[in-house]
């Protein structure tokens, strides 16, 4: 049975209140890696409660995609540059 594991949660949504909403809620369960990327250490019930939560935030032309990476492959996870979460007062809106 599939326990905790690393998984890669990667969005593309176009318009700024539910991106924020999403990027707030996932804050909840991982670490911002990217602007739209976050690294989580979940359950499969973690998993599923943010499709859940995500799903009216998501429009027709927007995605999200969760990746759930094996034991193996996140072990095998390579980084240059900033390691670690990105923080909030980094990021700049122009």
């Amino acid at each position: 049975m599939p326990g905790r594991r690393l998984h890669v949660i990667a969005y593309d949504i176009s318009e700024d209140g539910p991106r924020g909403r999403l990027a707030k809620f996932l804050l909840d369960y991982g670490d911002r890696i990217q602007h739209s990327v976050f690294e989580a250490d979940l359950e499969p019930e973690d998993v599923e409660r943010i499709m859940a939560r995500a799903k009216p935030l998501v429009a027709a032309g927007d995605s999200l995609r969760i990746y759930a990476l094996c034991a193996d492959c996140a072990e095998k996870v390579r980084s240059l540059g900033r390691q670690g979460p990105i923080e909030l007062d980094d990021i700049v809106v122009v």
